[in-house]
């Protein structure tokens, strides 16, 4: 990469980010793969900034977890926090961020497709969360990780994203009712604007109804209505 190509992708990725680093060398080292500072004999990579930025991501995201879901127990956060940091929900929000692009690899990684491997995008953007938190500190690190990860936190508590509702209920029906959830679905509108509207089933009592623009989404709305309708009942019973 050209020092000109260089310079224009440190500004993208600063845009991207919506923090102008001081340091850009905090900016290169964070965006450094191993596989390039082996091949050009560099002294760094981004593994150390990676463990950094895992640190503070994780502080982070348990603290907004604890303070805006007041309800939620200690099990629950804990679900809530490994649906939002793992490898796979880091990799998306590295996707959206487009770092793939910023990105310093060797030539075998680059070959093997390594700007969409998940596993070096879930890094580059712990590192580059650490790089963040070396230059511009913990207060403009923090915002930018709510404004990254927050929508999705709220989307796994709503039923939406990571969290399968159906699944969930199947499980519990099953082992609780020993039924298996039955749903049936009724369409709305014309072709080009449907809407689906789901009702869960189980031993033939509607436990909960679901809309959304398609079949999935109106049956995870549904599964996790009776989800939560099930799982108070099954509360109830044991506190008698």
């Amino acid at each position: 990469m050209t020092p000109s190509k260089r310079a224009a992708g440190s500004k993208a990725l600063d845009r991207a980010l919506g923090v102008r680093f001081r340091d850009g060398t905090l900016r290169e080292t964070a965006l450094t793969h191993r596989s390039y500072a082996f091949e050009q004999e560099l002294g760094v990579n981004n593994e150390r900034l990676e463990f950094l930025g895992d640190a503070v991501l994780g502080v982070v995201v348990t603290d907004m977890a604890f303070r805006e879901f007041l309800d939620m127990p200690e099990g629950e956060l804990a679900k809530l926090r490994a649906a939002i940091v793992n490898m796979t929900a880091l990799a998306d929000v590295s996707r959206d961020l487009g770092l793939g692009e910023f990105v310093l690899l060797g030539k075998g990684e680059e070959m093997s497709g390594g700007r969409d491997k998940a596993s070096i995008l879930a890094d580059v953007l712990e590192a580059v969360l650490g790089a963040v938190y070396l230059d511009r500190g913990l207060e403009t690190t923090r915002k930018l990780i709510e404004r990254l990860f927050r929508p999705r936190m709220v989307a796994y508590v709503r039923g939406e994203g990571g969290r399968d509702y159906k699944t969930m209920l199947q499980e519990l029906a099953s082992s609780e009712l020993h039924v298996l959830p039955e749903y049936r679905i009724v369409e709305r509108g014309p072709d080009h604007q449907k809407e689906f509207t789901a009702t869960v089933h189980l031993s033939g009592e509607a436990w909960g109804t679901g809309t959304g623009r398609s079949k999935k989404e109106a049956e995870q709305q549904a599964a996790h209505e009776a989800y939560r309708e099930l799982s108070e009942r099954s509360v109830e019973a044991e506190a008698r």
